[in-house]
């Protein structure tokens, strides 16, 4: 059997080092990675699955929101993004949104951000950091009880990184929150409909020497590999 084709999306410019980390993982687990970036059309490709990787902030716009901050926005890669997740979510397609990625995914299904995150913090801190200094609370909720996150990573708290301005406010339609932090900010959301669609608001790519973190990335290309059957 072929090994799963997983593109990875991301800049024209920059990102080279969590790319390269996203497809370091994907090789592992026995997928192909196919790095995907705006001006290529993602239609003259083949791909088995998805992860949209992180980068900067999503323009307001797409959510129908004035900016609040001085704008750092990539609308090509928006827009660009925005196709492959539709089609992803259309195709049944296996998507994993990292940070932004994560985003994306909501507004690309009708939900909002919250574009100065510090302002909803209290009990933790506001410094980016690639190490595991936060934790995770999985949600208990009954629409959460067979998430993919607890599958993945099981029912007790995780330690996880941070490196995002914004944050997830209303839920996009189809969503579900399986993941928040200490402050209930959304850390991850899913689409239970769908076997594989797992948004989450930290860098896994940054943690894979923790054995949880690699987890993420080996249940998205077992699940590419299920749907060539």
């Amino acid at each position: 059997m072929a090994k799963p084709v997983i593109a990875i999306t991301g800049p024209n410019k920059g990102a080279f080092g969590p790319r390269l980390l996203v497809a370091w993982a994907i090789r592992l687990y026995g997928g192909r990675p196919l790095q995907l970036r705006p001006g290529d059309e993602q239609f003259q490709h083949e791909y088995d699955g998805v992860v949209i990787t992180g980068g900067h902030d999503v323009e307001p716009v797409l959510y129908a929101t004035e900016p609040e901050v001085e704008p750092k926005y990539d609308s090509a890669r928006d827009a660009f993004e925005m196709k492959i997740i539709k089609d992803a979510l259309k195709r049944n397609l296996p998507l994993l949104g990292i940070c932004r990625g994560a985003q994306l995914l909501n507004v690309a299904c009708g939900g909002t951000l919250f574009q100065q995150l510090h302002l909803h913090r209290v009990k933790t801190s506001n410094r980016w950091t690639i190490f595991p200094l936060k934790t995770l609370y999985k949600s208990d909720t009954p629409e959460a009880g067979n998430s993919l996150l607890l599958s993945i990573m099981g029912s007790n708290p995780s330690k996880i990184n941070s490196l995002h301005n914004q944050g997830i406010d209303k839920v996009g339609q189809n969503l579900i929150v399986t993941g928040r932090d200490a402050d209930k900010i959304v850390q991850a959301i899913e689409a239970p409909a769908i076997p594989f669609v797992l948004g989450v608001q930290w860098h896994p790519e940054f943690l894979l020497y923790m054995k949880s973190q690699r987890a993420i990335f080996k249940a998205l290309v077992t699940c590419a590999v299920n749907n060539q059957h």
